[in-house]
């Protein structure tokens, strides 16, 4: 072997360097992958919801003739839940914080973990293509930390009397939450990470 031929390797100063600049990267980009990831899950496990109450409005409407005293109760049998739930606490929609699950505000709790949530006797007022009720849908199913715009606030989706489902960054114009009075659209009670 000749003796201009030296195999030089890395020092360690050079691999420690190195490290660290791996180590300010992965800082920074792992949190935001993991965000994006749950973020993904949550909108996933909401459109799941949506679908099934849409759905079971179709089949009760199938079923039964929609009227003005139409109301959730009358709809979540034909849902395809797990429990029924009368403890727990879960994220209300951003710029609120929490709700209980109580007899008057059922929970049922979903395949997917998440919990959706309706008030008991709500109905349409009538059944006029802006008239809605609505449900809470929390998409990790408890309360993760009680602030207005922490992560897995709940989504609220609106169903009209003639079938559509929409969240509240969508609402019609003219929309009547029964006898709760009209309801306008603001997209700021839709959560980040939800997306139609």
């Amino acid at each position: 072997m000749s003796d201009n031929l030296k195999i030089r390797g890395f020092t360690l100063a050079e691999l420690l360097v190195s490290l660290s600049i791996l180590g300010v990267i992965a800082a920074f980009t792992i949190p935001k992958i993991i965000g994006a990831s749950v973020n993904g899950q949550y909108n996933a496990k909401a459109k799941e919801a949506a679908a099934m109450v849409s759905g079971a409005f179709q089949t009760y409407q199938l079923k039964q003739s929609i009227t003005g005293a139409t109301a959730g109760d009358h709809i979540t049998p034909y849902m395809n839940y797990v429990a029924t739930d009368s403890t727990s606490s879960i994220d209300l929609f951003p710029t609120a914080t929490t709700r209980v699950c109580t007899s008057g505000s059922t929970c049922l709790k979903l395949h997917n973990g998440g919990i959706l949530m309706y008030t008991n006797g709500a109905s349409f007022g009538d059944t006029s293509p802006t008239s809605a009720i609505y449900f809470y849908f929390d998409p990790d199913g408890q309360v993760t930390d009680g602030t207005t715009n922490g992560p897995g606030k709940s989504v609220v989706f609106w169903l009209y009397a003639n079938g559509q489902i929409t969240s509240y960054a969508n609402l019609k114009s003219g929309t009547i939450n029964g006898p709760g009075g009209a309801v306008t659209a603001n997209p700021t009670f839709d959560p980040s990470w939800f997306s139609w």
